[in-house]
């Protein structure tokens, strides 16, 4: 006699574990687009990178941040217009150079060195480490 008095009391909600089962069903939610970073929120994100592979005194992280954040704006931009592959990459090359001639005038050559070498590394310097102690376990 108990168990109709329990069903009539939880009714069909409830499944056969007496957890509670949601009334709505469940959809999954449409992907949103991920809406595209801004020049300042990427240079954002790769700037603690920066300042800690260069050592980055505070005048030196603002010409760095600044300029890249300049030259990264440039090639949204670029994006943006989807011109043909040829001419892309003569405006990227074109870029890439001003930015350099910028970054050699407002860093020390060492500095604009070493981060010439984290460009090119991608800057996964951690990665390249790790790389290297594997090799030296390895012998």
């Amino acid at each position: 006699m108990a168990i109709p008095v329990l069903q009539a009391q939880y009714g069909p909600t409830y499944g056969a574990t007496g957890r509670r089962q949601s009334v709505v069903p469940r959809t999954q939610e449409p992907m949103k687009k991920a809406e595209p970073m801004t020049a300042d929120e990427i240079v954002a994100n790769e700037m603690p990178k920066i300042i800690e592979a260069l050592a980055l005194n505070e005048f030196e992280q603002a010409v760095v941040s600044s300029i890249l954040t300049k030259y990264v704006q440039q090639r949204i931009e670029l994006q943006i217009l989807k011109l043909e592959p040829e001419k892309i990459k003569e405006a990227t090359d074109l870029i890439r150079i001003r930015q350099d001639e910028e970054l050699k005038a407002g860093l020390p050559e060492d500095k604009f060195k070493a981060l010439q070498e984290l460009q090119k590394n991608g800057f996964n310097k951690k990665k390249t480490k790790r790389k290297k102690k594997n090799k030296k376990n390895k012998s």
